[in-house]
């Protein structure tokens, strides 16, 4: 078993920045691919960003050019730096990390709020 803990989330005025941050602990041996989700309500859940054990990265359109994903495999931590925020951005927002064998482990959320 993985388990994730986000932390980070808060409350910021349109154009600001937060860090968010998803430490892993558990079956560590077992991750691959890591990423950030997020859910607005009234809304599926959606891909904001992914990064491989290797480090390669994948952007949700909406927030290419203002977040960034980055991994840290010795601390097994991942990262989303997202600045410019938007109202739109507005979520919470999970981290996920994927298997080996392709199981998925999703932390408990982080509450984001951009005003406007």
């Amino acid at each position: 078993q993985v388990q994730l803990v986000e932390s980070g989330g808060g409350l910021v005025q349109a154009g600001g920045s937060l860090r968010l941050s998803c430490v892993a602990s558990g079956s560590i041996w077992n991750i691959n691919n890591m990423g950030w989700y997020r859910q607005a309500p009234g809304k599926q859940r959606e891909l904001v960003a992914t990064i491989t054990r290797g480090g390669s990265t994948n952007y949700a359109d909406s927030v290419k050019g203002r977040f960034t994903i980055s991994r840290d495999n010795a601390k097994i931590t991942m990262y989303l730096q997202m600045n410019s925020l938007l109202p739109d951005d507005t979520a919470v927002y999970y981290c996920n990390a994927r298997s080996v064998t392709g199981k998925d482990y999703w932390g408990q959320g982080t509450q984001v709020t951009v005003s406007s």
